[in-house]
């Protein structure tokens, strides 16, 4: 992963995958307050809670990454990687948007 990623040391992977994992245990986090906040309980439906759940996670998920990456010096990396991924969610309507 290091030579695919362009990662020179393993300090830097090290804290690469530190970033990663506080960004998850973020949203982990985030989850409840924002469950309460909306009248989610452990009564309502799971289907109904992960419609509600995907959409805020992914988004928080990408924010805590730029969040966490630029408080651990390692902004520029996950910026990259941010881009990547809006490219890679934009492509199937670039074709769309070409014709009209």
């Amino acid at each position: 992963m290091m030579k695919k990623w362009g990662i020179q040391s393993v300090w830097d992977f090290f804290i690469i995958n530190l970033v990663f994992a506080l960004a998850g245990m973020a949203v982990v986090f985030i989850r409840k307050p924002l469950f309460h906040l909306l009248g989610i309980t452990p009564q309502t439906s799971f289907w109904l809670k992960a419609v509600v759940y995907i959409p805020i996670v992914i988004p928080a998920y990408q924010m805590n990454l730029l969040l966490f990456g630029f408080l651990f010096g390692k902004f520029s990396f996950f910026w990259e990687k941010e881009k990547k991924l809006i490219r890679f969610l934009r492509r199937p309507f670039h074709r769309f948007y070409q014709k009209t």
